[in-house]
């Protein structure tokens, strides 16, 4: 049994620049694991909340000392000499500490950051990597190397462009292992950056490292995608499919749904038709996350019931990784998938909890950094840990997303038999 003998956190800084928590805990027998916490930039309204300073003369307001304060202050007593072992423990004193539903007191970025580096420290302690100290917490699921979602043009909050959705995905799922799948979107994401400079447009990339051009309309973005894929001598709807995050939230207002890109002014009813045409016009399209508004709740069961059985809708804002949020959309048949967040609850047992919901009624899990991210690459580990199936890390480009692929190809090697996604039964075949 390992205890913890301390615990320790300072103020770094993400792929934007801005602050973040990194945080560490180390045990009695000098194993140490440290974690690093991302930050959204298209953000649920019922996400736990990240603690910032509000200091506008530091760091813009943005700054985390409260958060740091708040691990040296209140959590480190709280959990010295426990065992690192007892995850699910230890998550719920951390809950217990913050003691608000949404974790704004303590902060979730405080309590996320200790959270994940107790499971590192965990892992270490016991000379197993990871992905095999989750598998273990779940009571061993299969693992699997999961299906990348590569977000290879970016829009809507993650791009100064005007272009409204806000996610352009490759999804290498036809493929026989990871290292395939990744080579195919690697060779797409170089002949899309071809076919933008033959055209004079931007090669300049959003912040999860897809191209952010500036294009008339959202088919012009899935016709370049379709076309290098192509240029690739892939096949899409074979080797290749493509996917989409609307984060239709953003560009909801009043009860209408606004593209200003193409000047267009929706009802729910008549957005439904714009997605049911887009659909039948790229027939590759086999995922939508975000397609509705996070509390337009009749449009999704609407969407669900007209496509739900022809592709993945993926909840993401409508969720936020909540097992309450995700027992209504079960119930009432709103999705068919959920995206899941670590920082969008706060710990990883609650993560681990939505990931078995999700599971247990067929819903399907999609593991996803955030816009904001870091060098951390935890999300691979959790991914093939738990099984998950798919993954969500950015685009072939910056370090931060790269650092999350490169890890799975590492997993794959250290695997005896690795088993790729990919090639198992996929919800839109």
């Amino acid at each position: 049994m390992s205890r913890i003998s301390d615990v320790f956190a300072f103020e770094a800084f993400d792929s934007r620049g801005t602050p973040t928590v990194a945080a560490t805990v180390i045990t009695d027998d000098d194993c140490q694991g440290t974690a690093l916490v991302p930050s959204g930039a298209s953000v649920g309204s019922q996400e736990a909340v990240e603690l910032r300073d509000g200091d506008v003369k530091r760091l813009q307001g943005r700054g985390v000392e409260s958060a740091v304060a708040a691990i040296t202050e209140e959590i480190r007593p709280a959990l010295l000499g426990r065992d690192v072992d007892q995850q699910s423990e230890i998550d719920e004193t951390l809950c217990d500490l913050d003691g608000t539903d949404n974790k704004h007191r303590i902060g979730a970025n405080a309590i996320l950051g200790v959270s994940l580096a107790n499971a590192h420290a965990a892992a270490q302690s016991s000379r197993v990597p990871l992905y095999k100290h989750i598998n273990a917490l779940v009571q061993n699921p299969s693992m699997t190397l999961p299906i990348p979602q590569l977000n290879v043009l970016n829009g809507g909050a993650h791009a100064n462009n005007n272009v409204d959705i806000q996610e352009f995905m490759v999804i290498p799922a036809g493929l026989s292992d990871f290292q395939s799948a990744l080579r195919c979107a690697a060779e797409i994401f170089y002949e899309l950056k071809q076919l933008l400079n033959a055209r004079g447009l931007s090669t300049s990339v959003g912040d999860e490292g897809g191209f952010a051009p500036d294009l008339p309309s959202n088919d012009e973005a899935l016709e370049f995608l379709l076309t290098a894929v192509d240029n690739a001598h892939w096949e899409s709807g074979c080797d290749v499919y493509l996917g989409l995050d609307c984060a239709a939230t953003e560009f909801f207002d009043d009860g209408y749904y606004v593209l200003n890109g193409q000047n267009k002014k929706l009802t729910p009813q008549q957005w439904i038709e714009e997605v049911k045409a887009l659909l039948q016009r790229f027939p590759a399209i086999v995922s939508i996350e975000d397609g509705i508004h996070e509390t337009d709740y009749l449009s999704w069961q609407q969407l669900n019931e007209l496509v739900g059985s022809q592709i993945q809708l993926v909840g993401d804002d409508l969720f936020v990784t909540n097992a309450d949020l995700l027992r209504k959309g079960i119930e009432d048949k709103l999705a068919n998938s959920i995206l899941v967040k670590l920082n969008q609850i706060g710990t990883l047992s609650e993560t681990l909890e939505v990931i078995k919901l999700a599971k247990d009624n067929g819903f399907g899990t999609v593991i996803s950094h955030r816009s904001g991210d870091t060098e951390d690459t935890t999300i691979a580990d959790l991914a093939v840990g738990t099984g998950a199936g798919q993954i969500k890390t950015g685009s072939m480009s910056r370090s931060e997303r790269v650092a999350k692929y490169n890890r799975l190809l590492q997993i794959e090697l250290e695997l005896e038999e690795p088993v790729y996604a990919g090639t198992l039964r996929l919800p839109w075949r």
